[in-house]
């Protein structure tokens, strides 16, 4: 499970360099350079440069930074992956805000925050609402002259 990396890149298909087995505790930061599983508890914020993936048992108290987040325990804190995915399973809860570039969440999984999708490009109908609001702005400064 752990060995390889499968093309479809799911959770269980990661490449796992650190573990962090149920029942351990770190106060404070705490860092990775390889995709980290987390089944015990962080207080405090993680920063892995790989992916981050949650048992049901982990518990991060803290702002998280990762490429992808899979997550089926608990996280209360802003979780940034702008270049990635963050996955809430059922199990999964999440407590602050999430910047990333695709998101999942599943049913009876709990997010509570707000989500800002990264290298999102404008919908069309985005683009003419800002050019009406510019031009406005433009004819309200023109009458003040």
């Amino acid at each position: 499970m752990f060995g390889r990396k499968d093309s479809a890149g799911g959770p269980g298909h990661e490449q796992v360099g650190t573990i962090l087995g149920k029942g351990s505790v770190v106060d404070g930061p705490f860092s990775a350079e390889q995709s980290t599983r987390i089944d015990g508890t962080v207080n405090g914020d993680v920063k892995i440069n790989g992916s981050l993936i949650m048992g049901q048992e982990g518990k991060i108290t803290g702002a998280v930074s990762c490429v992808n987040a899979y997550i089926a325990g608990e996280i209360t804190g802003n979780i940034t992956a702008p270049e990635g995915k963050v996955e809430i399973s059922d199990t999964g809860k999440v407590i602050g805000d999430v910047a990333c570039k695709g998101i999942v969440i599943d049913e009876n999984a709990v997010f509570q925050g707000q989500c800002d999708m990264t290298g999102v490009d404008k919908t069309a109908e985005e683009k003419p609402a800002e050019e009406k609001a510019e031009e406005k702005k433009e004819e309200n400064s023109e009458e003040k002259k």
